[in-house]
């Protein structure tokens, strides 16, 4: 299975949170194509509307996060070496001497992530792992008045890595967490519409802001008010070494994308989406939450009066690197299961507990 040009496109195009103007071009391109209304609110979200094909039918919301998680620089030495912090969750050991790609008002900057060779490291040093604060960015200048004329504070880098393509339809790339979600959630429209419409809206949302505190979606939802929402995001793929099933559940690759129940989640919801996936051959696994999900689901089903809110997850290895893994078939899954649910939201449809 070929890598689809959406995905590359969202894949390729850097936006850590707050950042977003470049992913979110993709989603709407994209979108454009298939004849979805188009619009973008204040906050950066991107709504995709395709619309349905009766009056007072549920309006479906499928919701991608196009931020991913990268770093913001805070300072520039004499010397022209960067200095920043991250924008969402990083583990450090990663970035070590990693290739980075600045986002800049005149174009992107190329740099590396320095840190002192392991030659000059003392013994306790060595056994440290390292923080943020003890790795800079070189982008080759001089002097720090050089740096300054090509980078300014509060621009952001993520990390250089273009999506490689792997045996068994699996394929490698930063900001899989969550231009995935993304990808679904145009694929839902994509299929619906392929389909001759489904009976209510289908809304495809690239929501902002995810990486650190769900903010987009709560926006998103509270203006766009859909009658009911599925989170599309990423969730750990069990097969590798060193995981607990016992504690994560079994998701491994080519078992399909991972229908979630939990507190927060409304039952009717997981029930829909359990038999439209039977119902079109859908491979897939069950997870369960005892409370937050820490995804954008927690922003969307409090919004107003509430949002009956759904939660797909797609099986993903090596989150939060730029090497995260995906198997493309289970993201096809996803997205077939979620459009035959939509084809099921007929006028009168009731998500009450």
């Amino acid at each position: 299975m070929p890598l689809p040009d959406a995905l590359r496109d969202l894949l390729t195009a850097t936006g850590p949170s707050g950042y977003e103007t470049a992913p979110s071009a993709a989603f709407r391109k994209h979108a454009e194509a298939l004849g979805a209304e188009v619009t973008v609110d204040a906050m950066g979200n991107t709504f995709a509307r395709l619309k349905g094909t009766k009056e007072d039918a549920p309006t479906l919301a499928v919701v991608g996060h196009a931020d991913e998680i990268g770093l913001v620089v805070t300072h520039i030495d004499d010397d022209g070496f960067l200095w920043f912090t991250g924008v969402g969750g990083w583990d450090p050991q990663i970035l070590v001497g990693q290739r980075v790609a600045v986002t800049t008002r005149d174009g992107v900057v190329p740099g590396v992530l320095g840190r002192k060779p392991i030659h000059l490291l003392d013994e306790d040093e060595r056994k440290r792992v390292p923080k943020l604060k003890d790795l800079h960015i070189d982008i080759g200048a001089k002097d720090g008045d050089e740096a300054k004329g090509r980078v300014r504070i509060g621009d952001t880098a993520v990390v250089a890595a273009e999506p490689l393509e792997l045996p068994n339809d699996r394929v490698v790339s930063r900001a899989m967490d969550n231009r995935l979600g993304c990808f679904v959630a145009l694929e839902v429209a994509r299929l619906v519409h392929e389909r001759g419409g489904s009976p209510g809206d289908v809304l495809a949302v690239a929501a902002v802001q995810e990486e650190i505190g769900c903010f987009g979606a709560g926006a998103a939802a509270y203006g766009q008010e859909p009658d009911v929402a599925i989170v599309v995001d990423v969730t750990h793929e069990t097969g590798a070494p060193g995981i607990d099933v016992k504690q994560e559940g079994k998701h491994g690759f080519g078992s399909g994308p991972v229908l979630e129940r939990g507190s927060i989640l409304n039952p009717h919801v997981f029930e829909r989406l359990h038999d439209a996936a039977e119902a079109e051959g859908v491979t897939f696994t069950v997870a369960a939450s005892g409370g937050r999900t820490w995804t954008d689901a927690d922003a969307i089903h409090l919004v107003r009066q509430g949002i009956p809110t759904g939660l797909v997850g797609l099986p993903l290895r090596y989150m939060h690197s730029p090497v995260e893994m995906v198997d493309l078939g289970d993201v096809a899954g996803a997205a077939k299961a979620i459009a035959a649910l939509a084809m099921t939201l007929e006028p009168g449809t009731s998500f009450a507990r």
